[in-house]
């Protein structure tokens, strides 16, 4: 999901709460599909009906009592200790490997925080997740939100953030080495023959046995209904009766699970982004491939006003804006460019692809794509694409990935069917994706198969979350978000019986502390007094 992302390495929905002053994200790979293309069925009526039964299957609320063989684990006090930067804390709590099962083993979570600063009455903890899935809420909160939150939320919460298991520090699943996803990253996710065909598929394969060879047992059990589980024992840990929760694009599904399963212990939650739980994968894809189209053209618009434009002069359509940018990316496909390195990486069509998509989640970002484009389409020189390609995938100088994408396909791949069964599905579904969007659509159908090959079967389905009897919820859309498309806000809002729909018209993936003043009051206001947004509140 991110939610979040899209590339490469799993498919998702919805992709990792990003913006310019932090880079402790997504989404929605190519490879993986916007970090954040979700799975699910995979032929036209297989979808269907899969959409079909969502509309009968929701999500039931777990016993108000807790289980007898739970009990241990909701009792734990978390030993804190001083970590990170100044003001943080860290500790680490157990969680059952297997909720219907809970002698089989432990899961080790880790959390941190940074206390309340005041003035002013306490209230409780503020847990935050930046999506994903597999973004570091850890990273996320001692990067930014322990100190970059509005000070009136920072002086009343605890700061807190728990690393859902798989990822970062919490027990991270691991699938290739830094050579190995530098070679994943790079395959051609635009096949032109059964050659290159075969190649992807290898690929997929390669990532999928690495992650099934590290971590066999927990890769069973990483699934969002379980994160959500985990997050009520750090909730009964922190001695908070109910649950506080700020959750960014595939954190909106996280949050939105734990409303449904524990209605009565969810507080003020605020979902940035949202996800739609009644989708299968591959209608996930599809919507997510349109949003990024939309976002697509937002840039276009903006960058044919621009003097340094690369992809066309003042006037030029979105769609030939589309088109220069398609032949850019064909011309990679079979003459890559160098960047520069010492290790003389470069710049092929999947990693430009991914470099772009990495742009369209925050508008800020728009002036460094055109420079890196003018670098990459005038001088030859990918380096500046790269950067942001690299910077999506979380490499680092020294080629080490973080577990990122890793997790991404382990969560997406378990809680849905896989989008697509085969290559030849995906080949039938080209022209759907390519309608969605003309530039992305045949690199992210493709990158929706990946969850395919993955070495267990998914345990979700498409579902809705109502969560009858939760306090009022905040479900916030963007309506030109580029990882989760405004309609998944409308939807998740309908669905959720307390919801209210707070809308961002505007550019961009979330709406938090992204900049709008009218955002940021109204969703402070239900933190801090418990007031949820009039009905049909929209911000620009």
């Amino acid at each position: 999901m991110d939610t979040r992302r899209t590339p490469r390495s799993a498919s998702g929905s919805g992709g990792l709460h990003r913006r310019t002053r932090n880079r402790a994200e997504t989404a929605v790979g190519l490879l993986a599909a916007a970090a954040l293309l979700v799975s699910a069925c995979s032929s036209g009526s297989a979808t269907t009906s899969a959409a079909s039964a969502a509309q009968e299957a929701a999500l039931g609320a777990l016993p108000k009592t807790t289980p007898a063989a739970l009990t241990s684990y909701y009792g734990q006090k978390p030993a804190w200790r001083d970590c990170g930067a100044p003001g943080f804390q860290c500790a680490t709590l157990k969680a059952p490997l297997d909720y219907a099962e809970p002698s089989a083993g432990d899961v080790r979570l880790a959390l941190t925080r940074k206390k309340a600063t005041g003035p002013g009455k306490r209230l409780g903890s503020l847990l935050v997740n930046p999506g994903g899935p597999g973004g570091s809420a850890i990273g996320y909160v001692q990067a930014y939100a322990g100190i970059g939150y509005p000070a009136e939320v920072r002086a009343r919460y605890d700061m807190v953030a728990v690393d859902p298991r798989g990822v970062a520090r919490s027990e991270p699943v691991e699938c290739l080495d830094g050579p190995g996803m530098d070679r994943y990253t790079r395959t051609d996710t635009t096949p032109d023959d059964a050659k290159e065909t075969d190649g992807l598929v290898a690929a997929y394969r390669t990532f999928a046995e690495g992650c099934g060879a590290d971590a066999p047992r927990l890769l069973r059990h990483v699934s969002t209904v379980e994160a959500a589980r985990d997050m009520d024992i750090v909730r009964a840990a922190l001695g908070d009766k109910k649950l506080n929760f700020v959750g960014a694009s595939y954190g909106t599904f996280l949050g939105a699970t734990y409303a449904g399963l524990f209605p009565k212990r969810a507080g003020r939650l605020v979902l940035d982004g949202a996800m739609d739980p009644s989708l299968p994968a591959r209608r996930l894809n599809l919507e997510q491939t349109a949003g990024f189209e939309t976002a697509f053209r937002s840039f276009a618009k903006d960058c044919v006003r621009q003097a340094d434009c690369p992809l066309g002069g003042k006037g030029t359509s979105p769609e030939r804006v589309g088109t220069n940018l398609k032949a850019f990316f064909e011309k990679l496909d079979t003459r890559p460019l160098a960047t520069g390195g010492a290790d003389g990486r470069r710049l092929t069509e999947s990693l430009a692809t991914t470099g772009v998509i990495a742009a369209m989640y925050d508008e800020g970002s728009w002036e460094q794509l055109r420079e890196a484009l003018t670098s990459a389409m005038k001088e030859k020189d990918g380096s500046g694409l790269l950067m942001l390609s690299d910077g999506y995938y979380e490499r680092d100088a020294d080629g080490a990935y973080s577990n990122l994408m890793f997790a991404n396909a382990a969560v997406n791949c378990l809680d849905l069917p896989a989008a697509f069964d085969t290559p030849e599905q995906v080949r039938t579904a080209l022209s759907e994706f390519e309608k969605a969007s003309p530039v992305f659509g045949e690199g992210l159908a493709w990158a929706s198969l990946n969850c395919a090959y993955w070495p267990v079967h998914a345990t979700g389905e498409p579902h809705r979350i109502e969560a009858k009897g939760a306090a009022p919820i905040v479900v916030v859309g963007t309506t030109r978000d580029p990882a989760t498309p405004y309609r998944w806000a409308q939807a998740l809002a309908g669905q959720l019986s307390s919801a209210r729909l707070l809308t961002y018209e505007g550019d961009g993936h979330t709406a938090y502390g992204r900049g709008s003043s009218c955002i940021d009051k109204t969703i402070n206001a239900y933190l801090l007094r418990g007031t949820p947004p009039t009905a049909g509140k929209r911000c620009s």
